[in-house]
């Protein structure tokens, strides 16, 4: 069965429209406007167990709304969601016993208390034995390499330490489904490889079943092979990352090296594809995907080619273009 089951989703929130100036401030006392803001839009998909799902789209789309009423703290307007079985707007505790949520932009460490105490607190909340709480705390700061800052004041880490301490502390209790929404937000190439490859190690040993939204196509290439994308509210795409390509890149970039490639004048290259690049010694073009090899053939009987390259479009270029639409 699904870990999570989600049917139909749908969240609106109403606003209040203010008038501009003091008069408008005035007439809101007596007449207030309202507008309807549809921010998730009959959302439907499900997860198996120990499944890693990339969860895109851009800013606004609805992702951290999903991701808020699966745990519990918004309630929908509409549709339904079972996670490990329960209605997490319900608030049922073996329900918040069995996941954990880290928002990349919110801390739910004590700020002023050292790491570890703050994890001892997590610890005592979730009733945490403590040789297996020492046990955790070892393991898991040896890996993301902090174990040396655990007595440091929360306030004192720099970012990356502090979203290491926060994966820490949500997975204390060994949550059998983790929301991640932005977890390598603002931190450095170095912490976002570690925090990547704890994620996939953790995912793997453990076979949490994760749903990770992130702007870092890094992490989706790294940790997900499948992802789903949410756009203006509504599913856009669900299925396999490697399908993205296929799916919505009908062309390849293929590059020549030859000498003298400017002495091409732009009008006769242009038979063979899109020029996207040129310079002195090598040629980029943009070709359909069902002519690339006869492309490169005439490529290589016309022109003095020492070197040809073909390549997919990077997978960044294709969601960039997607969010674009």
């Amino acid at each position: 069965m699904p870990v999570i089951e989600v049917s139909g989703l749908t969240k609106t929130f109403r606003t209040y429209k203010k008038q501009p100036g003091f008069g408008g401030a005035i007439k809101g006392l007596f007449h207030r406007q309202y507008e309807q803001t549809i921010a998730v839009n009959d959302v439907s998909f499900k997860i198996e167990p120990g499944e890693l799902v990339g969860f895109l789209g851009p800013n606004g789309a609805g992702k951290t709304t999903t991701l808020k009423m699966l745990a519990g703290l918004l309630y929908p307007t509409g549709g339904s969601a079972r996670v490990l079985g329960y209605v997490p707007w319900e608030r049922a505790d073996g329900y918040r016993r069995q996941f954990a949520l880290v928002l990349g932009q919110k801390n739910q460490l004590w700020w002023d208390l050292p790491a570890r105490e703050s994890l001892e607190l997590n610890a005592k909340i979730y009733g945490i034995p403590a040789d297996r709480f020492e046990r955790t705390i070892t393991d898991m700061s040896e890996m993301l390499n902090v174990r040396d800052k655990l007595n440091i004041s929360v306030r004192e880490l720099s970012l990356g330490e502090r979203m290491k301490m926060e994966l820490i502390a949500s997975l204390l209790h060994q949550p059998k489904v983790l929301f991640l929404d932005e977890p390598t937000i603002g931190l450095d190439v170095v912490s976002q490889k570690i925090v990547r490859e704890f994620i996939l190690r953790h995912n793997t040993g453990q076979k949490t079943t994760i749903l990770l939204t992130s702007h870092y196509m890094a992490d989706i290439q790294a940790l997900c092979d499948r992802v789903i994308i949410i756009d203006r509210g509504k599913i856009f795409f669900d299925g396999k990352l490697s399908e993205i390509v296929d799916r919505f890149a009908d062309f390849k970039l293929v590059t020549i090296q030859c000498e003298k490639a400017n002495d091409y004048p732009a009008e006769n290259l242009a038979r063979y594809g899109e020029v996207v690049e040129k310079n002195a010694g090598s040629i980029r073009f943009k070709v359909k995907r069902d002519r690339v090899i006869a492309v490169c053939k005439s490529l290589l009987d016309d022109l003095v080619v020492s070197d040809i390259d073909i390549q997919e479009v990077p997978i960044e270029d294709v969601i960039r273009q997607i969010f674009a639409r």
